[in-house]
């Protein structure tokens, strides 16, 4: 397999994490987002993603899987152990939900094309487009800490005792969430799952500081 990735992009954090805890091994391909105007607008990656974008997982046999949330239900179906989802119908559905807040509702709005086009097309200024980041940001883990905080399925992990699909996508968007300095403070639930994940080993090697194309 082969994994388009691009070391601080929070999808392909989600991915490589899966990775990691399936016990998979992948040759990393970095994808540089920013340099020459972005690597993932080349004609030869839009060949393989035509929405220029990353990550995206190419099997042995040629065939090209995009979007985080898809890959890594691909990875569950086809490596089932450890699972990434609940066992009970319920509990999946907890586990999605959480993970589409995320991924539908965090990260649209404040992902790197978003936030280009707010600075260059928009004229933006550097503090205006930070404004929209936090009051985004702040906006999803107010309600991601409403739904995990005193819930009697919130273990170690956003569901339970492992981590599911929902912690693939909550420790990127807290990391993310540190860099452009938003205050964790008023998340308590969430900052204890993320630290206690980001100690498991399948995360800690999916780290962007931890991958080839670092500081890039």
């Amino acid at each position: 397999m082969r994994l388009y990735t691009y070391w601080r992009s929070s999808t392909s954090y989600r991915v490589r994490i899966a990775l990691n805890l399936k016990g998979l091994s992948a040759e990393q391909v970095p994808v540089h987002l920013v340099r020459d105007g972005g690597e993932q607008k080349q004609p030869a990656y839009t060949a393989l993603n035509p929405q220029a974008g990353v990550p995206t997982l190419v099997e042995d046999d040629g065939r090209a899987l995009t979007q985080s949330l898809a890959i890594c239900e691909y990875l569950d179906e086809v490596h089932p152990h450890p699972p990434l989802l609940p066992t009970d119908a319920a509990g999946r559905a907890r586990v999605r939900a959480f993970a589409l807040a995320i991924s539908c509702e965090i990260h649209p709005l404040t992902n790197l094309r978003v936030l280009k086009h707010l600075t260059g097309h928009l004229g933006l200024s550097e503090d205006a487009k930070l404004e929209w980041y936090r009051h985004w940001t702040v906006q999803g883990l107010t309600a991601l800490e409403a739904m995990v905080a005193g819930h009697p399925d919130t273990g170690d992990c956003v569901h339970g005792s492992t981590p599911t699909l929902a912690d693939l996508c909550l420790v990127p968007q807290m990391y993310n969430a540190r860099r452009f300095n938003v205050d964790l403070e008023p998340y308590p639930t969430l900052v204890r799952i993320d630290a206690h994940c980001r100690g498991l080993d399948a995360f800690a090697a999916a780290a962007p500081e931890a991958q080839p194309d670092a500081d890039t």
